[in-house]
């Protein structure tokens, strides 16, 4: 299943689907008995299929980070185990991974990747009492239904959809005003979340858009979406969506004459997009936070990535300060117990690899800028550079 409606997302219901061995119960009996020298903590994301590229950073981000933590110790005097969780994005199979993380006894989930995978998971976690942080997922609706529920164990270590909107929206309305801009999404909750947000901000500023439409995720032929756009002499589009759509599908376009310009969100945020897009990449721009391979805390660490032969790009820092950043809080805490976690987190300012982070009352950060990046000759930068 690939669309996802927000309502269908929301914890109250998804628990509603849960078997039965996830709801009710104290969590200690559900869960397996870990060697009393371990403390087990899950990463979950797509290690498979469309977005496993995605899935990669994570598990390095979070791979490199329990092997540093450990060589220092480890947390509490224990060293830390890593169980992987692959999700594919999708939200079913993403509750059935989360109930064999808390069956595998994990204190901590450093995941998932997508929004739509994030929320209902978190359900999951926060009936099980395992905290989580994601250092990927940026739908709104994941920590403000958790706060509306009164859940307090539920961050984010990125920033969020209304935040990344109010910072296109506005630029496109100023840059293209008078012109004709679509506004497009693959119907996921993050693609649709950014593109909402987008619309909403760009409207807000001043340009009304030409063109509101969805696409289906992997539906690979882009051709009536692409004469739809070249009818309404689009001159700019801003897709929410994932890579592995909109590199075929910017392709298509070219190929079929349509040259309006494209932008899109932080999920284009990796180099396989140019081997998707092939020439038709070239002066793509997309918004994300500025490269956190350039935060001069993160310098040891990359170095290690890549002495492995390992480019971090995309969230794989993101992904390590996420273990980083519960490591030490629980040291702060004392305990791996996620509201005693949940309440040190709040009540810090931490130093991590993609440099300083906070987090308010709902668990999102504080600050969270946001920048344009360019494609051009086979590579991302940030755009001006």
């Amino acid at each position: 299943m690939r669309f996802i409606s927000f309502g269908a997302l929301s914890a109250s219901l998804v628990l509603l689907l849960l078997p039965a061995c996830a709801t009710g119960g104290a969590p200690a009996e559900k869960k397996k008995q870990m060697v009393s020298n371990e403390i087990s903590i899950g990463v979950a994301g797509p290690m498979s299929g469309d977005l496993g590229e995605f899935g990669e950073q994570l598990r390095h981000g979070a791979r490199q980070a329990v092997a540093d933590v450990n060589a220092v110790g480890g947390v509490l005097g224990k060293q830390l185990r890593l169980v992987e969780g692959d999700d594919q994005c999708d939200p079913p199979r993403a509750v059935r991974v989360a109930n064999n993380l808390v069956e595998d006894g994990v204190v901590f989930v450093d995941g998932h990747f997508c929004s739509g995978s994030s929320i209902p998971a978190s359900a999951v976690y926060a009936e099980e009492g395992v905290l989580q942080i994601t250092p990927a997922s940026t739908n709104p609706y994941l920590t403000e239904d958790a706060a509306a529920d009164g859940i307090k164990t539920v961050f984010r270590v990125t920033g969020r959809d209304d935040r990344q909107g109010t910072f296109a929206g506005p630029w496109l309305a100023k840059t293209y005003a008078g012109k004709n801009v679509a506004i497009l999404d693959d119907g996921s909750a993050y693609g649709r979340g950014l593109a909402d947000e987008t619309h909403r901000a760009m409207e807000a500023a001043g340009l009304k858009a030409a063109l509101r439409d969805s696409y289906a995720q992997d539906q690979g032929n882009f051709s009536a979406l692409i004469a739809e756009l070249k009818d309404a002499r689009i001159d700019a589009m801003y897709v929410g969506g994932y890579h592995s759509d909109i590199g075929p599908f910017i392709r298509q376009a070219r190929e079929q004459g349509l040259n309006a310009q494209l932008f899109a969100g932080d999920a284009l945020n990796t180099q396989e997009f140019v081997t998707l897009a092939g020439a038709a990449s070239d002066g793509v721009m997309f918004t994300n936070a500025p490269d956190l391979r350039d935060a001069p805390a993160a310098k040891a660490v990359i170095a290690k990535f890549r002495a492995d032969g390992f480019e971090p790009e995309g969230y794989t820092l993101s992904a390590y300060a996420a273990v980083e950043v519960w490591a030490q809080a629980v040291k702060k805490a004392g305990t791996t117990e996620a509201a005693a976690v949940a309440t040190a987190l709040r009540g810090g300012s931490w130093q991590t690899v993609i440099g300083n982070v906070a987090f308010d009352a709902k668990g999102d950060l504080t600050t969270a800028a946001y920048v344009w990046f360019e494609f051009q000759n086979g590579r991302y930068s940030e755009a001006g550079r």
